[in-house]
């Protein structure tokens, strides 16, 4: 029996999806991590059982992607001794090494074949979440979008009262008054998706962060679009976030690894 259109649509999105391409950020010295990351590279810290990077790895692999580039850098020798070739996870993973920093963009412009792929997903390789990476990518293929940025909405409460005066320098007259407001804003995920298009804009061996490289997106016209993601998101980038994330693995533990 022949397959179905929508079976052939679903088998062609499949195989579409087996040569995703992800590229990990993992070169950061971990300032902030220290006394831990003097020993040990900050993807590597472990939460639970296992190395946050870890976690990613087989979340990535569980939604059908293929190649990873690890771009390392500071204890990049453990990274890939961890790591190796990626067969333990299904996946085939490669090694950038960053010689200096280019920032959280500049890496880009030198990972070897990265121009032949149509989209690929770039992060930071200290991400925990449950966000589904297959989901992001189709959204972000499927749109008119030249980058999609994965975000978070967090909240902030002040603990004063906030005044608002006229809108004027040199005036301080009185408007309105709120007290102890809480403001909501969206952060990003530190996840993005991209085509091809965005390599036009990184230059090798120049360092680029990526603010600017969005800012420069915007200012030429590309379409750049958020992806809002309500689910659970930590950024293992200070004691208490990485602390927090350990004390609350086990819990969601089944939403990270649902396949263990």
């Amino acid at each position: 029996m022949q397959p179905t259109r929508v079976e052939r649509s679903a088998h062609s999105r499949k195989l579409a999806l087996l040569m995703a391409r992800a590229v990990i950020f993992a070169g950061g010295p971990g300032t902030r991590l220290r006394p831990f990351t003097t020993v040990l590279p900050k993807p590597l810290m472990p939460i639970g059982d296992r190395p946050i990077l870890d976690i990613v790895m087989r979340q990535l692999a569980r939604y059908g992607f293929e190649r990873i580039t690890i771009a390392s850098g500071y204890l990049s020798e453990l990274i890939e001794a961890f790591f190796r070739d990626g067969s333990a996870y299904g996946l085939r993973i490669d090694y950038h090494i960053e010689r200096e920093p280019l920032g959280t963009m500049g890496a880009l412009a030198s990972i070897e074949a990265l121009d032949s792929e149509d989209d690929f997903v770039v992060m930071n390789g200290d991400i925990l979440t449950d966000l589904d990476y297959r989901v992001l990518f189709d959204a972000h293929r499927s749109s008119d979008a030249t980058a999609t940025i994965a975000t978070h909405k967090k909240s902030v409460e002040v603990s004063l009262g906030v005044m608002k005066f006229e809108d004027r320098d040199d005036s301080t007259r009185l408007t309105g008054f709120v007290e102890k407001p809480t403001y909501h804003y969206e952060v990003s995920m530190g996840i993005y998706c991209f085509t091809r298009g965005v390599l036009d804009y990184v230059e090798p061996n120049v360092r680029l962060d990526f603010p600017d490289l969005i800012q420069t997106l915007v200012a030429d016209g590309r379409i750049v679009r958020g992806y809002p993601f309500a689910g659970y998101w930590m950024d293992i980038g200070r004691h208490e976030d990485y602390q927090e994330a350990a004390d609350e693995f086990e819990e969601y533990r089944s939403r990270l690894l649902p396949d263990e």
